[in-house]
């Protein structure tokens, strides 16, 4: 009988993480241009405190592989000593306001292929064209330039990587691994006091059970890639949940089948869209929806445009750095975070006043 390959195995097991990714998120409507969208029409923060609960899971989670040397989250994409805070700002802010104008981020049009929605799946391949161009083509010109004139070398001011725990240690001279512990400790308690202390959070089963399960996947995703799928003589790289990126793999994937190799990321997008799948027709809810009008088609194109773009200058989205980036604890995935939040919440403005001009108008004066 011949021997699963190592690359199969991880394949196998990133599409069952990924089912339940989708199943979960489509259960449980664990959406975060959705939470930013409460909180702007609704002032409505459940949904912000479940994607704040799954990072802190996603932290803990992931700090403790790594303080039990299961996993080494320096050879993450997060952990390197070159700090890209430019393309976090800009990819940020792209992929923030991309998402309001395609009505989800990445993982959101994954879920909603697996209920039926059509303008999904042309916002997820136009997303997947423009990350690949900017991951390998013509716009990836630009942002080896934008790499190369804005980003940082922390190694030169003695630092190993940018992990907030080691600028931390670096500041108060201290061994890195002393204060992981406490640092992560600290960091999770004021997310879990902040998220369990609103009355409607806790009594919202669905907002728990979603944070609590996505995060947990991020870890996951981590032992998959860094124990699963460890091999000396086919090693694979130490990665966890994005979307961005894999998806422009998965059409490259689709298309060179033959001579192509699957990976973790390009099975957990084939996953998410089945697990939704099954809990659409399990529920009921299953339909065919498409555009409306030109308009809304435009508007999708665009965002769609700007996610594949964004996403990958600021080397994640809202899963990919906002949780999988954030368990690192990597100042990188703080910077996109907060610049992706920055431009969701300036999408909405947008798409109120119908114009930039009245959109920050609007910013400066309601604060």
């Amino acid at each position: 009988m011949e021997e699963i390959s190592i690359t199969t195995v991880v394949g196998l097991a990133g599409f069952l993480a990924g089912v339940v990714f989708g199943s979960v998120a489509n259960k449980t409507n664990f959406c975060t241009m959705g939470a930013l969208s409460d909180i702007v029409f609704m002032e409505d923060y459940g949904r912000f405190r479940s994607w704040l609960l799954a990072i802190a899971v996603a932290i803990i989670g992931s700090q403790a592989l790594h303080i039990m040397e299961m996993v080494d989250l320096y050879e993450s994409i997060y952990q390197t000593s070159d700090l890209g805070w430019l393309g976090g700002i800009v990819g940020g802010l792209l992929f923030g306001f991309g998402m309001t104008m395609a009505g989800g981020c990445a993982n959101k049009n994954l879920v909603r292929i697996g209920g039926g929605n059509l303008k999904s799946i042309v916002v997820i391949i136009v997303m997947a064209i423009f990350a690949y161009m900017t991951l390998r083509g013509l716009i990836g010109l630009a942002r080896v330039e934008l790499e190369a004139f804005s980003n940082v070398e922390l190694a030169e001011m003695g630092l190993k990587s940018q992990g907030l725990v080691d600028i931390f240690a670096l500041l108060v001279s201290s061994e890195v691994e002393n204060l992981r512990v406490g640092f992560s400790v600290v960091v999770t308690t004021f997310l879990i006091v902040y998220c369990f202390k609103d009355s409607s959070f806790r009594s919202s089963p669905e907002n728990i059970f979603g944070g609590i399960l996505i995060g947990a996947l991020v870890p996951l995703g981590w032992w998959v890639t860094g124990v699963l799928g460890f091999d000396d003589f086919e090693p694979t790289a130490l990665f966890s949940f994005t979307f961005v990126s894999p998806a422009g793999e998965s059409i490259q994937y689709l298309m060179t089948y033959t001579g192509a190799t699957i990976n973790f990321g390009i099975a957990t997008v084939g996953g998410v869209i089945v697990g939704s799948f099954l809990v659409s027709v399990m529920s009921g809810s299953f339909h065919i929806e498409a555009f409306s009008e030109k308009e809304d088609m435009k508007r999708h194109l665009f965002g769609a445009a700007f996610m594949g773009t964004g996403g990958v200058l600021a080397l994640g989205c809202t899963v990919g750095q906002g949780i999988t980036g954030m368990s690192t604890l990597a100042l990188g995935s703080l910077i996109a975070l907060a610049s992706i939040i920055a431009g969701g919440l300036f999408g909405f403005r947008y798409l109120e006043e119908g114009n930039i001009v009245g959109a920050i108008k609007v910013i400066f004066e309601k604060g």
